[in-house]
């Protein structure tokens, strides 16, 4: 670990002398590139730098103790010794964690694609109570949320709802959140007061930049048609609503939420390009992992992940075996508990299979 530690040092001191240097400087594009490996690097060394000080002062003190004979003297750096020896301890594991393999989507901004799944009507209540636990986790976070699409039942239930969350950091928050989230309670169109059992199903996608994918437009399908629903004038009267199919891969996207035929096909786009990419990723690890899953990280999207019941105010995520009873607190934002603990999982998973 020392020694890849050191080699790293060595790269971002390199990166940080080319950095500076004006005619790096004058090529706006390798600067960029340049600065954001600079960047990506400051954190572990920082932390490496005060590894190699606390391992420093761990040996000054030892000698010291060989040269000072003096009770007193011995006993204050023996505290010394032990406090020194927890730092190291501390550092050398946050180091260890900070070398795991980095996902390059982790700092990407993501899209969430919530869709009622059995239970009817509560399905749909329950998607959206899931919708807005996200936007309001989102917005404790400082990030900033974007409807892109949505279906909505008479009774303000959502059938489905494609939402744009940008921020940094925002995919390694939420990336362990896709799979299906069951709720059990009393519907609120259940007379007899009986509990019914009903599920959403939730999928998370980094959202895709333009030069990662390069959607050839002769594979792509557009269908222009007129919207359905409430929406003024232009409803069922211009064709702003548009449907793009990738042919490759089969996928499907359709747009009509806004009255400009041009933003639906925007939309439609950033949607498109994030679910090309997942379906490329996915088909990459599934050869990659055909014979192990990853305790928590497995993305299939058809596991039940995680329980809200109602009756005994409790959160169950099935993965990991976490239990809470804070229920109202988590279903308006207050995810933090859930979200740190599958990444602690996931981070010491990797853990164990580098060690």
């Amino acid at each position: 670990m020392l020694d890849k530690l050191a080699s790293l040092e060595t790269k971002y001191n390199e990166l940080e002398s080319q950095i500076s240097k004006p005619e790096i400087i004058a090529d706006n594009n390798l600067w960029r590139q340049l600065a954001k490996s600079h960047s990506e690097l400051t954190e572990v060394i920082s932390v490496y730098r005060e590894y190699k000080q606390t391992m420093k002062s761990t040996e000054e003190a030892r000698e010291m103790m060989l040269d000072n004979p003096e009770p007193d003297f011995r006993e204050m750096l023996e505290l010394e010794l032990e406090e020194l020896s927890e730092k190291e301890k501390a550092l050398g594991k946050k180091l260890r964690l900070l070398l795991l393999p980095k996902d390059p989507n982790d700092e990407k901004n993501v899209l969430i694609e919530i869709r009622a799944g059995t239970g009817g009507e509560e399905a749909a209540l329950f998607a959206a109570d899931l919708f807005r636990m996200y936007t309001r986790y989102a917005e404790k976070q400082g990030w900033k949320s974007e409807i892109m699409n949505t279906s909505f039942t008479d009774i303000d239930g959502i059938k489905e709802v494609i939402f744009l969350i940008e921020g940094k950091g925002a995919y390694s928050k939420l990336k362990f959140e896709s799979g299906v989230h069951r709720v059990q309670r009393v519907p609120s169109t259940e007379s007899s007061g009986r509990i019914h059992t009903s599920a959403s199903t939730v999928a998370v996608l980094p959202e895709a930049e333009e030069l990662e994918i390069e959607i050839n437009p002769n594979d792509i399908r557009i269908d222009l048609f007129c919207a359905t629903g409430p929406g003024g004038q232009s409803v069922n009267t211009t064709q702003s609503a548009v449907r793009l199919t990738h042919i490759p891969s089969g996928i499907v996207v359709s747009m009509q939420d806004e009255k400009s035929q041009h933003k639906n096909k925007d939309k439609a786009m950033r949607i498109l390009r994030a679910r090309v990419k997942d379906k490329i990723e996915q088909e990459q690890k599934d050869k990659i992992d055909s014979d192990r899953k990853s305790q928590v990280g497995s993305g299939d999207r058809s596991e039940r992940i995680r329980t809200y019941n109602f009756p005994q105010n409790r959160v169950t995520d099935h993965r990991i075996g976490l239990t809470s009873h804070r229920l109202p607190e988590i279903l308006m934002g207050e995810l933090d508990e859930i979200i740190d603990a599958l990444v602690t999982t996931d981070q010491a998973d990797q853990l164990g299979q580098t060690l």
